[in-house]
């Protein structure tokens, strides 16, 4: 297996402007408490057609339950 050298090994947090290696647990309530900020008419979410029904499922579940939104969109309609 060829190793890629630009690929990143651990998350990356934003502290004062710059990134530095975190733990996943970090990175993960970081990402929590950023999509909390979040939340309502704030927040939309863009489906892929080509994803399977049960995956746009899930997507638009999330953005209606977890998010509070009812901003989603995919591009079936075209």
């Amino acid at each position: 297996m060829r190793r890629s050298y630009a690929r990143l090994e651990q998350p990356l947090v934003r502290e004062n402007g710059a990134l530095r290696p975190a733990s996943f647990e970090e990175a993960i309530e970081k990402t929590a408490a950023g999509l909390s900020l979040h939340q309502g008419d704030s927040f939309g979410l863009f489906s892929c057609s080509k994803a399977t029904n049960e995956t746009n499922y899930i997507a638009q579940k999330f953005a209606r339950l977890v998010m509070g939104s009812n901003n989603v969109d995919s591009c079936n309609r075209t």
